[in-house]
């Protein structure tokens, strides 16, 4: 996991994107992957033709914080379940960096017992049906899954030491010129902070569209058709 930072997967889309012969491109994001498109945008401006993003991120560590402990408020039990699968002295910090150190342990059942809180914890907070995710059920996805995540999500996503307030958003400015669409579910946690709010009023070239009583997921009907609306439109110009 040592390689598997931003900077690596941006050199590795970089990489792709020469080997494909690609000038400029679309670049879709969802989730974790609108953190990357939003920083690859930013990075490499003039080879984005567009961006399509859904259940919107920037990988500030506030989102970080919220999802990990902010929400134990609003979902108590599920929140004291998953702390007590983390060694006491590690719970008043970082909350993923402790769950990741759990997925490195050299003992398989540590690392069975703490993907599966993981898993269970990012079920629990899911505000709008499907409440179950069945891609948790494998637990060769579950490990993978939670391996990544909390290794993102415990250093900061890799983006450096000003990521308190969140890089992504700070740059935005740097997004100018690159039209794009943010679709987000009103129901998705990240709303809390107004992170896509404070993105879109950042970027002067985006498009917010906020589909009702969806969370963090993109595959809801009225996701999916502004999605599709998107691609659409932006395959016309």
């Amino acid at each position: 996991m040592a390689v598997n930072t931003t900077a690596h997967v941006i050199g590795d889309l970089e990489l792709l994107r020469e080997h494909l012969g690609i000038r400029r491109w679309l670049v879709w994001g969802v989730s974790w992957g609108s953190v990357l498109g939003l920083r690859y945008a930013q990075t490499h401006p003039d080879v984005v033709s567009e961006l399509v993003l859904t259940a919107v991120a920037t990988g500030s560590n506030a989102e970080v914080a919220l999802l990990t402990r902010g929400l134990g408020q609003f979902f108590p039990e599920a929140f004291e379940r998953f702390l007590a699968e983390l060694p006491d002295g590690e719970r008043d910090g970082n909350l993923a960096a402790a769950c990741n150190r759990l997925l490195e342990s050299p003992d398989p059942e540590v690392r069975a017992r703490a993907a599966r809180a993981w898993t269970d914890w990012e079920t629990a907070i899911v505000p709008a049906p499907p409440r179950s995710v069945e891609r948790y059920e494998n637990p060769e996805f579950r490990m993978g899954f939670a391996r990544t995540v909390t290794h993102y999500f415990g250093n900061d996503h890799f983006l450096g030491e000003d990521n308190d307030e969140g890089v992504v958003i700070r740059d935005a400015p740097l997004l100018k010129g690159i039209p794009g669409t943010l679709v987000q579910g009103s129901l998705d946690f990240g709303n809390l902070l107004g992170t896509v709010w404070r993105l879109h009023h950042g970027w002067s070239d985006s498009e917010l569209v906020v589909v009702d009583d969806v969370g963090h997921t993109m595959g809801a009907s009225g996701v999916v058709d502004a999605l599709v609306a998107a691609t659409d439109k932006y395959a016309l110009r």
